[in-house]
């Protein structure tokens, strides 16, 4: 069995994302579990370097970690030729420019998303990168969490018959950070430094309706910002500039009609911190993180409406769990090794820059759509026009 290592600089993973997601449970565990073994035998090795601008929180996180390459020098580490992946979960604001520098590296990059702060910057990257002949990737986890490949397993059988619609809820509360500490970064509440629950979800909700039910061809949206003032890290209060809730309108090919849901000022009363709801005309399902519930038409309750009584029915006893019948595993992992194939044996990847950009390219309408209060047209983005670029 042959090994064949390959560097990837890491940038962004003294945050939250970067350490927990990507670091630890998916690049550490690939390397503890023995790295990706291809059917020829050889076995990926991942040989990570941890990149940022704190020098005590790298050194810290390498010690903990047992990871022996760490720097500050980003330009340094694009110039090591060991280094064949340029990854970044850094501030959003910033990694444009640093997926830039990377292509001129001659580097393969995968990254989180947003790839870049307008769907012009990201088009331009995507143009870069196709020129320059390196691998590209977007990080689209969701489509990879047990409930979700549960809800495409039903979707690919024709469970559903014609399906009608989608609805999605998602978020919790966010403490202010005044009486007890917020559970995201302060910056992601300022506009300035590219914050937002439109910016940062509705790349989110592209890929998985576009994956998943239908490509999205209009939106219309309207976003809030319910707490306006919040206390930062160093206990110091600040303006909230930047959305903290959207509420989400979309129509896909065949009709398809979703609302979702994004919320960071609302408390949970549903079984997980996302739901998404499918009704069709043969049957429902109910998707979350982890688990899947049906109900088909055959099963489906006859209510009626009766305000003076007691509702008699019972209606969670009539949904069906979806079976595992497979091994789930963290969902980010699991792309993580696609990519790695995708870079050393060239097996197909879908998630390209392409699709990053039609991401940005729905947060940018749905802010444009909460702006001019209308309903507003999604032009298609392929090949084409990334060439045009």
């Amino acid at each position: 069995m042959s090994e064949r290592k390959i560097g990837i600089i890491m940038n962004g993973v003294t945050g939250r994302m970067g350490l927990n997601q990507h670091l630890i449970r998916s690049v550490l565990e690939i390397r503890n579990r023995g790295g990706v073994k291809l059917a020829d035998g050889t076995v990926i090795m991942p040989d990570p370097i941890l990149v940022g601008r704190n020098e005590n929180k790298l050194r810290a996180i390498a010690a903990e970690h047992d990871v022996e390459r760490w720097s500050t020098n980003l330009d340094q580490c694009l110039a090591d030729p060991k280094n064949e992946i340029y990854f970044d979960s850094g501030m959003t604001g910033m990694r444009g420019d640093n997926v830039s520098k990377a292509i001129d590296a001659g580097k393969h990059v995968y990254c989180e998303k947003p790839l870049s702060t307008s769907v012009e910057s990201s088009l331009k990257l995507a143009a870069k990168a196709s020129r320059a002949g390196v691998k590209q990737g977007i990080v689209q986890d969701k489509l990879f969490l047990p409930g979700m490949r549960k809800l495409r397993r039903l979707v690919d059988s024709g469970f559903f018959g014609k399906i009608l619609s989608v609805r999605g809820e998602f978020g919790y509360w966010v403490f202010e950070g005044d009486w007890q500490t917020g559970q995201r970064p302060s910056w992601n509440y300022k506009k300035e430094l590219d914050g937002g629950i439109i910016v940062d979800m509705f790349c989110h909700w592209r890929y998985v309706l576009d994956h998943t039910f239908g490509m999205v061809n209009a939106v219309s949206c309207i976003g809030a910002t319910h707490i306006p003032e919040r206390v930062d890290e160093n206990g110091q209060r600040y303006a909230c500039t930047a959305d903290d809730a959207a509420y989400g309108s979309f129509e896909l090919d065949g009709n398809i009609f979703v609302q979702i849901n994004s919320s960071w000022t609302t408390r949970v009363y549903r079984d997980e911190l996302f739901n998404l709801q499918v009704d069709g005309t043969e049957g429902s399902a109910i998707a979350g993180l982890r688990d899947c519930k049906t109900q088909h038409r055959v099963n489906t309750p006859r209510p009626v409406w009766n305000p003076d009584l007691p509702n008699p029915i019972n209606f969670r006893e009539g949904w069906t769990e979806v079976p595992d019948n497979d091994e789930f595993e963290n969902a980010f992992k699991v792309q993580w090794e696609m990519f790695l194939r995708h870079v050393v044996v060239d097996e197909p990847f879908p998630h390209d820059f392409v699709d990053a950009a039609r991401g940005v390219q729905l947060a940018e309408l749905g802010l444009k759509s909460w702006a001019e209060r209308r309903w507003i047209d999604v032009p298609k983005i392929d090949g084409a026009t990334v060439l045009n670029a």
